[in-house]
């Protein structure tokens, strides 16, 4: 089992930045692909962007290409997004998947654990 977990969230004017953090425990995650989804009210959870955690690939939704940055932290076993730029539009619940495997897939039923979410609220 993995427990992921988290943080950063927050209200945020736009063009602004935040960083939100994912730490995971249970086991190494050397073997995973790490992702952030985000969803706001009355849609659909999305992808936003994933590491592949042994190459340190990545992959990201058109929305945020060139403005949000997937990185990790072998040591802390964490998992980061960095968002910069941000738009009222990226105003959702931020949520942490993790999958074992080396493939960065874009839908939520390819995830097997998930983190509870951090609110991120971008005021225009």
């Amino acid at each position: 089992q993995v427990q992921l977990v988290e943080s950063g969230g927050g209200l945020v004017q736009a063009g602004g930045s935040l960083r939100l953090s994912c730490a995971a425990s249970g086991r190494t995650v050397t073997n995973y692909v790490m992702a952030w989804f985000r969803q706001a009210p009355g849609k659909e959870r999305g992808f936003v962007g994933g590491i592949n955690w042994s190459s340190g690939s990545t992959d990201y939704a058109d929305s945020v290409k060139g403005r949000f940055t997937v990185s990790r932290d072998n040591a802390q076993n964490t998992v980061y997004l960095q968002m910069n730029s941000l738009k009222p539009e990226d105003t959702a619940t931020y949520y942490c998947a993790a999958r074992p495997g080396g493939v960065i897939y874009y839908y939520t039923r390819q995830y097997s654990y998930w983190g509870q979410g951090t609110q991120v609220t971008v005021s225009s």
